[in-house]
């Protein structure tokens, strides 16, 4: 009854916001790549939505993958899996999360709610990290980190496993096959949280040496509308000392970067990056992006580049000059949060590109993203367009959706590991 009530309001929401704008009108593919098509910026009292309604997967219901490929299930029923790690004996770490209660400030953040309640987004998270472990071909699923808050990256360096919560970063001593931790976490250092914290996730890497750790920290805005003093080391990359625990800013400008990885060829920071709203379906694109110690990319003061956002007061022309271009754009509104630059043997098609999971936009008409691309990298750039790898989690009326990619890994054998937010699913793709 819940949630039929739930897919009411959110569609008499719809058909209300219908006015607010008339939807795309450039093709997705001509915002892909190093220069993006991109309108005129146009401003609205609310954000275009368009609301899918969350079915579960069916009995024997699975995404569809590319020629060539197949795809299985690893587990279900978990709550809200986001993030993905492949420990060094073939375990798999699943953290379950979704985002801490925060205030509803703005109308805009009440009509989301619904909007995430009818499409599969809402709910409580597990809160914990799960262990999934393949024993003789059946799955084994154990709760090996409980009582966390809102858990999302993990990095294991040496015998320490490293989490990064919705405000903080902490510690635990690992040994290999255990199938829980009791000892408490260790809070190495407080990450940028509070009351609102409006992108919550933490991105975590490692660096190939160990000594440092960066997080990726979301704004805690859409453009600044709770004030430049909520935006302290916001929308950006922090380097962390494993050692002391000390950070500073390494990259700024950012407005949520949800993923880090290192590309293989050129030993660079690669990151992926959620843009801004309410300007249009078409804007602002979302994009991957190598990342510069001490650059500047823009947010919240211009868009791709130097394109300025005529909505941020006071201007800052001096930081627009600074802005960074950003390598590769993945088209508007498809809400990218995995990254993984893929080095397995099993899918060699696929070897030296990035694969990237688009949790699907919600404020697009029409609907973008849900489904896993993979672009081709030569010298360390990427080249060409998209391939869609994995899709079916949108049905083809855009009126559905089953499920919701996030958290990327490859496992020991070069499978590829998929956490499906909505269906509570982890997904394991590799060769036929």
């Amino acid at each position: 009854m819940k949630m039929a009530y739930r897919t009411v309001l959110a569609a008499a929401l719809t058909a209300l916001l219908a006015g607010c704008d008339q939807g795309a009108t450039v093709d997705p593919m001509k915002q892909v790549g190093p220069n993006p098509e991109l309108p005129k910026a146009q401003n609205f009292l609310m954000p275009p939505m368009q609301v899918p309604e969350g079915v579960a997967w069916k009995e024997g219901e699975m995404p569809k993958v590319a020629q060539g490929l197949k795809i299985e299930k690893v587990a279900d029923g978990l709550q809200h899996p986001r993030q993905l790690y492949v420990l060094p004996n073939n375990d798999i770490l699943v953290a379950e999360a979704n985002g801490p209660a925060k205030p509803t400030t703005r109308p805009k953040q009440l009509i989301m709610g619904v909007v995430q309640q009818a499409s599969g987004k809402g709910g409580p998270g597990g809160n914990r990290i799960s262990l999934l472990r393949n024993v003789n071909g059946k799955w084994e699923k154990h709760k090996f980190i409980e009582n966390l808050h809102s858990p999302f990256g993990i990095q294991l360096i040496g015998n320490t496993l490293w989490v990064a919560n919705a405000d903080s970063l902490v510690k635990f001593p690992y040994q290999e096959g255990e199938t829980e931790i009791r000892t408490p976490g260790e809070v190495v250092t407080e990450l940028p949280g509070g009351p609102i914290n409006h992108h919550w996730t933490k991105a975590l890497l490692a660096s190939p040496d160990g000594s440092k750790l960066y997080v990726g920290v979301g704004s805690n805005s859409n453009i600044t509308e709770n004030g430049i003093g909520a935006e302290y080391r916001r929308a950006a990359v922090l380097e962390v000392d494993a050692a002391t625990g000390a950070s500073r800013i390494y990259a700024s400008g950012l407005r949520n970067p949800t993923g880090l990885q290192w590309e293989p060829q050129s030993g660079a920071l690669w990151a992926i990056v959620n843009e801004r709203d309410e300007i249009g379906s078409d804007l602002v694109p979302d994009y991957m992006t190598s990342v510069q110690e001490n650059g500047f990319y823009g947010w919240p003061y211009s868009y791709f580049g130097q394109n300025v956002d005529e909505r941020v007061k006071p201007p800052r022309p001096d930081l627009v000059k600074q802005a960074i271009k950003p390598d590769y754009a993945l088209s508007s509104h498809v809400a990218p949060l995995g990254l993984l630059f893929y080095t397995g043997d099993n899918l060699p098609r696929y070897q030296g590109g990035a694969f990237i999971s688009e949790h699907g936009s919600w404020n697009r008409t029409p609907l973008n993203g849900y489904q896993v691309v993979w672009v081709e990298f030569q010298n360390g750039k990427p080249v060409g367009q998209p391939q869609p790898v994995v899709t079916g989690f949108l049905s083809d009326d855009q009126k559905q959706v089953r499920g919701l990619p996030v958290g990327l890994a490859m496992d020991k054998e070069g499978g590829v590991l998929i956490a499906d937010d909505a269906g509570n699913t982890i997904w394991r793709v590799s060769a036929e």
